[in-house]
């Protein structure tokens, strides 16, 4: 029964980190963009939840009715305003530009908030829990991975049956000839970018309520999130939540034999899928 609960709670675990990877894997499908500040702006997300929350006295889940629309805003001018100015044929300006992105959003948020950790309290969620079979599923972690699902369920209905989706997809499989249709292809990846921190928003607010956070824990975060998306197969979406499940399990699987390998065992599982299928487990296919 222990290790079965161990998987549980990994599984869960993975939930967040399906939600980590949604918004990368969402960006590479789109626009081949790897996003180095990703994680950062999961941070983002976090603090503004925080200082929404200080305004409003919402709770931190209610706080995501002003959390989201504010970082698709900030996600739709970055792209506007810099990332699209870096797109072309060679990968190396937007990468560069994303890890100067990360730089800048580390030391602004220190500068800003300090180094001091900070946390979310979302009250009663953070240790209720119900027991099914003998086994104890908090509420916290089963409603994480819960919103993974529905998030990456609303995103693949979005992107294959919605006229938004379908901008996607065209630019997606060849800009040029979706521009020579009518597509400006610069609006079609700032919306990308805007989906893309909505997720990071609900991401960054689950983040906040189940750990400490700090203006520098955001290249952990995105390494959880690439790590998700490669294991499920680039720009796979269902594959993203695959990944994050892996990743869950594996850690928790490492910390029931030390508590030192938890974040080891994640690496493992990632390195050994990668020498067995180094396109992923699920591939995207077109169509």
């Amino acid at each position: 029964m222990d290790l079965v609960n161990i998987i549980l709670q990994g599984v869960l675990v993975g939930g967040l980190y399906a939600l980590f990877a949604a918004g990368l894997s969402l960006i590479f499908g789109v626009m081949r963009l790897v996003n180095i500040a990703h994680g950062d702006l999961i941070v983002l997300a976090a603090y503004t939840a925080m200082e929404v929350i200080k305004l409003t006295s919402l709770p931190p889940l209610a706080a995501l009715v002003f959390v989201v629309p504010l970082m698709a805003a900030f996600g739709y001018a970055l792209q506007r305003g810099i990332l699209n100015r870096t797109l072309g044929g060679d990968l190396l300006p937007p990468l560069l530009v994303s890890f100067g992105l990360s730089v800048i959003l580390q030391n602004g948020l220190l500068a800003v908030f300090t180094a001091d950790s900070r946390k979310l309290d979302a009250g009663v969620l953070e240790t209720a829990s119900v027991t099914v079979g003998g086994l104890s599923i908090g509420l916290l972690p089963a409603l994480m991975f819960a919103t993974a699902v529905a998030v990456i369920a609303a995103l693949q209905f979005m992107f294959y049956k919605t006229a938004l989706g379908r901008a996607f997809r065209a630019t997606s499989d060849d800009a040029e000839i979706a521009e020579l249709m009518g597509l400006d292809r610069r609006r079609v990846y700032a919306w990308a970018m805007a989906l893309c921190l909505g997720v990071v928003a609900i991401a960054g607010v689950f983040l906040a309520i189940r750990s400490n956070f700090d203006p520098f824990m955001g290249p952990g975060r995105l390494i959880f999130g690439f790590e998700a998306v490669i294991i499920g197969g680039l720009g796979n979406l269902w594959g993203t939540l695959v990944g994050g499940v892996i990743l869950g399990v594996a850690q928790g699987l490492g910390a029931a034999i030390d508590p030192g390998w938890q974040i080891l065992a994640g690496h493992v599982a990632f390195l050994l899928i990668l020498a067995v299928k180094p396109r992923g487990l699920f591939p995207r296919m077109d169509g």
